[in-house]
């Protein structure tokens, strides 16, 4: 995943794994961004996906503005796209609400993902040159080494390199496209963090450039498959420890 499992997402620069939006981090990256109503969905995008803004809680215009150190207008922008994604709703006289993030909602979400990505990894099978693997090993390479040194930000940026260039031997600009928008779920940062995400990452990368020499079609599914069900369990494991399901499952 530039995401958390095997995707062409690139990340925001708005997420960090700290929590919610605040501090001059956050608003010194928000501040640099073009598009910045996107920047602002795709931060908060992250917080509900982790939790950190809670089913049913509600996010204040001006407080986020504030923290983030925007406008209220991307804020609202970003709500909106939000609201139409169901991430949240609309309450009359009360604001926007985090909706609920059901355990089908995360499940289907790596199910989508990985549906596609095994589409692209077999396309890519099917014509990757030695040049090509060539250079996904070396890509992977640059991932071992940042997974080793903890740079959250660089290990976002060398999963990204990984996929994306592996996507691009596929030839499906669709697919791709398809798999970029279901990966803007992912919290890519929350992975990024975890040293155990980082080495099933990298051995998960080298056993698919070794099943693409060997012409192993099973492999290839299986190691494509492998990175979005750990991130799923990840995810999974991540929100039953902040108890948003606790009532659900009691």
């Amino acid at each position: 995943m530039k995401s958390s499992a095997t995707s062409s997402a690139q990340p925001s620069a708005s997420e960090r794994p700290g929590g919610r939006a605040g501090g001059a981090d956050d608003r010194a990256r928000l501040r640099r961004r073009p598009q910045l109503s996107e920047e602002v969905a795709a931060h908060l995008r992250h917080l509900i996906m982790t939790a950190d803004f809670r089913p049913g809680e509600y996010i204040r215009l001006d407080e986020t503005a504030e923290r983030l150190g925007v406008s209220v207008t991307p804020v609202r922008e970003a709500l909106l796209t939000l609201r139409g994604e169901g991430m949240v709703s609309l309450e009359p006289h009360r604001g926007y609400r985090v909706s609920d993030l059901d355990r089908i909602d995360v499940d289907d979400l790596f199910w989508l993902q990985g549906e596609i990505a095994v589409k692209l990894a077999l396309r890519t099978a099917a014509v990757i040159t030695s040049e090509e693997l060539a250079d996904l090993e070396w890509c992977n390479q640059k991932l071992r080494s940042t997974v080793a040194s903890g740079d959250t930000a660089a290990i976002i940026d060398a999963e990204f390199e990984f996929h994306r260039r592996h996507n691009v031997i596929a030839a499906g600009k669709k697919l791709a496209w398809f798999l970029l928008s279901a990966a803007r779920y992912t919290p890519t940062q929350l992975y990024a963090s975890d040293p155990e995400w980082g080495e099933v990452a990298v051995d998960s990368h080298d056993r698919l450039i070794a099943a693409y020499r060997a012409g192993d079609r099973d492999e290839v599914i299986t190691q494509t498959r492998r990175q979005f069900d750990d991130g799923a369990e990840r995810l999974v494991k991540h929100l039953e420890q902040t108890g948003i399901w606790d009532d659900v499952d009691s």
